[in-house]
């Protein structure tokens, strides 16, 4: 699965942007995104902020759960108490099993998020899919389904940890909550927190 997770303040502009994917289940911890979907990815999580006005008069909650899907992707939210978001879209299908697309006269592609198989060999692109598909026979495979308890619960004490790590780095007297957060040790953090958890 491939995470594009951003932070954003409270005038709608991105403070931090990270992407990266899975390490469960066999991951590398490398998206794969496509260059489309690099492009589209900021402005599906823009498109969700609306939502995410609405949910949080009507909730108690920081964490928010999945609120919106586009495509394939859906996006999770986190609140601040300072009205911070932070938000997480996920991609649950890996790449070589995206649907194929037969083009008929006049007809485009349609927009696919994943960048092209990986594997190089046939025969590793089939061992690889047995694989997969042995992987995905438990029920709690977080990798495969976005709407389970499991993956809900793993995204958020993953939101929870980037949490404290926030706090951490806005007590600095010297960073301030509209500017650009660009610390390598908060990413790596983040990173951590993602390994850790997805």
């Amino acid at each position: 699965m491939s995470y594009y997770f951003t932070i954003i303040n409270t005038r709608d502009a991105p403070l931090f942007e990270l992407e990266f994917g899975t390490s469960k289940a066999g991951g590398d911890g490398a998206a794969r995104f496509s260059p489309e979907a690099r492009a589209m990815n900021p402005f599906i999580v823009h498109s969700s902020l609306d939502i995410v006005d609405e949910l949080r008069w009507g909730k108690d909650a920081m964490y928010l759960k999945r609120i919106d899907q586009f495509s394939s992707s859906h996006i999770s939210t986190f609140l601040t108490p300072t009205s911070i978001r932070f938000m997480l879209l996920h991609l649950p299908h890996p790449p070589n099993l995206a649907p194929a697309f037969i083009p008929s006269p006049g007809s485009y592609p349609p927009f696919t998020p994943y960048t092209s198989n990986p594997l190089s060999s046939s025969t590793s692109s089939a061992s690889s899919s047995s694989t997969f598909k042995s992987s995905t026979s438990g029920a709690g495979s977080i990798a495969n389904n976005p709407a389970s308890p499991q993956t809900e619960e793993a995204i958020r004490l993953f939101f929870w940890d980037v949490f404290e790590v926030w706090i951490k780095a806005t007590m600095n007297p010297f960073q301030s909550m509209e500017k650009v957060l660009g610390s390598p040790v908060f990413k790596q953090r983040v990173l951590g927190a993602g390994r850790k958890y997805l």
